[in-house]
């Protein structure tokens, strides 16, 4: 699967690069777009071969210094020349995260639900493997909704795809998808490995189309920081900024948290809702270090 991944980003980033774009002069017509396999290879300073062999996933050992060169070439951003590099050079086996992890189960640390808990102003939550929503805080589930979704079921690539709540919930669904599945790629560049992913995947790829077209183009982008322009069904528009914090000791988890600009219409609606979800308790618990892991991220409230 690896294999197949690393020649199909490959030949989807010759294809959106021109010959004129790199100084190559076209001659008649082309039977592909964008650079041909011997042109990469030329500009990046190795054998046709060896490059051929690099695309059909059987350029064992390859340096640093290829990966860079065709890089280079191909004009990848530091996002796409991280995930070029997971794919050459797969890492086999349980993949990185918390000591005792199996492939699935995912901890959450006590620390880090008491960091949530007590932001009680900021929208905090925690995404772990493939976008799986492992917990949250109550302001978090007031603009989101997360105790909503079925139990075993909070991820949320599967709910931007999956559940038609979200195209009402996002102002700019066709973003956010977009980033979901470039995200996504990242994740499956670093695990090759991993099952579930290639579950989550096929699964998406089956029900939705538009994920079926967004995953064939192979974007990368890494979940850092950003706009989110929601419709709340309470309080309505927010314009939230967004920051993506990877978590000291496990960089597969990711504290996300919503901020609105202080006096904004949108801060006042903050206000609002987390004043109604003081009362409520929707604190999100994801499996706790002390606790026995399963399979599935799970959640429960607290009364």
């Amino acid at each position: 699967m690896a294999d197949d991944a690393l020649g199909d980003f490959l030949r989807s980033r010759r294809a959106r690069i021109r010959p004129d774009d790199v100084g190559l002069i076209s001659h008649g017509r082309r039977r592909v777009p964008g650079l041909r396999r011997e042109e990469v290879a030329q500009l990046a300073g190795v054998s046709v071969d060896y490059y051929v062999r690099l695309e059909q996933g059987r350029g064992t050992n390859v340096s640093d210094a290829v990966l860079d060169a065709v890089a280079r070439v191909l004009r990848l951003n530091e996002a796409e020349h991280t995930h070029l590099r997971d794919l050459a050079r797969p890492r086999r086996g349980p993949g990185r995260g918390a000591a005792g992890r199996r492939a699935g189960g995912q901890r959450v640390r006590t620390g880090v639900h008491t960091l949530m808990e007590t932001m009680t102003g900021t929208p905090a939550f925690l995404l772990g493997r493939r976008m799986d929503v492992l917990a949250w805080n109550a302001l978090a589930d007031a603009v989101s909704g997360f105790s909503a979704m079925p139990e075993g079921e909070r991820n949320a690539a599967r709910h931007t795809f999956l559940d038609p709540a979200a195209r009402e919930l996002y102002a700019e669904w066709p973003t956010v998808a977009a980033e979901t599945v470039g995200y996504l790629r990242l994740d499956a560049g670093r695990h090759p490995d991993d099952p579930l992913m290639a579950s989550l995947i096929g699964e998406l790829a089956m029900k939705n189309e538009t994920f079926r077209r967004l995953w064939a183009d192979h974007p990368v982008k890494e979940k850092t920081h950003g706009l989110k322009r929601l419709r709340h069904p309470v309080v309505g528009d927010l314009e939230l900024s967004y920051e993506t914090l990877a978590l000291p000791g496990d960089p597969d988890q990711l504290l996300v948290t919503y901020a609105a600009v202080p006096g904004s219409a949108a801060a006042e609606k903050l206000a609002v809702l987390a004043s109604w979800s003081a009362g409520q308790g929707g604190s999100g618990r994801g499996d706790m270090d002390d606790r026995t892991k399963t399979d599935k991220p799970s959640s429960s409230r607290r009364e």
